[in-house]
């Protein structure tokens, strides 16, 4: 298919809004990516489903991603004192696979097929993490393997091309490998700040982002401040077991919804 064709059919798939019923669920969505960057990944499931219903699967992708740098700019310094860049390295070139893969599939797929597709990534991880619990030693030994990170590193890829979904596919990596709740949040606030900007030019190229879909994000950019401030109201007072179960039932919840 020539590039001409991935852009016209992504930018016809954006659904422009002016019901302010629906522009309501899109502003809900912009405060749920607020939450979510301030260390509520899971919740980030939220905004990508309210997101599709309300613009459609693809036409959401290029519309969410400046709000998701700005969410990113506002967190990564109050985390800077947490975590490292050494795991993100670690990821950057399984991540670089399958955001390439992403990028491919998502100028050949309609709405429905990217919606399940990223349903079923994160039903997998999901599925992994309850593996986790039910055979701790074994997963204990899995997790440590090469081959994990990899996969881990190219489904986050992936996800986050198709769907800027690849939160709880990164978190729960982090989950099973026991990081605590602060560090694990510094890590994905360098990790997405740095793959979100290299995923700019990869947007622009399939016109995911248009002078359209910025005014439409303009529109929600308050959501997103407001998201940013509750949740840093809430990370502090929120256990470590409770994060985690948190970030498992956002996560399966989000993928049953894509699935079907």
């Amino acid at each position: 298919m020539p590039l001409s064709t991935w852009r016209s059919t992504s930018h016809a798939a954006l659904q422009m809004v002016d019901d302010p019923k629906l522009l309501l669920i899109a502003l809900v969505a912009a405060i749920c990516i607020g939450i979510s960057k301030a260390g509520f990944s899971g919740i980030s499931m939220v905004s990508v489903v309210l997101l599709a219903e309300v613009y459609g699967a693809k036409g959401s992708v290029g519309l969410a991603l400046p709000l998701l740098i700005a969410a990113d700019l506002m967190a990564y310094p109050t985390f800077l004192k947490h975590g490292s860049w050494k795991p993100v390295w670690k990821l950057l070139p399984a991540t670089f696979v399958g955001l390439a893969l992403g990028w491919w599939l998502l100028g050949r797929i309609d709405d429905q097929i990217a919606r399940r597709i990223i349903g079923a990534c994160v039903l997998l991880m999901v599925l992994i993490q309850a593996f986790r619990k039910m055979k701790p030693v074994f997963f204990d030994k899995l997790v440590e393997s090469r081959g994990l990170g990899v996969a881990t590193g190219a489904m986050g890829g992936f996800a986050t091309m198709l769907a800027n979904a690849a939160g709880p596919v990164i978190q729960l990596y982090f989950l099973a490998r026991r990081l605590p709740k602060m560090e694990m949040i510094g890590i994905g606030a360098r990790f997405f700040l740095l793959v979100n900007i290299i995923k700019i030019p990869l947007n622009a190229c399939l016109a995911l982002i248009t002078p359209d879909s910025l005014w439409e994000n303009a529109k929600l950019l308050p959501g997103v401040f407001a998201g940013i401030v509750l949740g840093r109201m809430l990370i502090g007072r929120v256990p470590q077991a409770a994060f985690e179960w948190m970030v498992v039932a956002f996560s399966a919840a989000a993928a049953i919804r894509l699935l079907y």
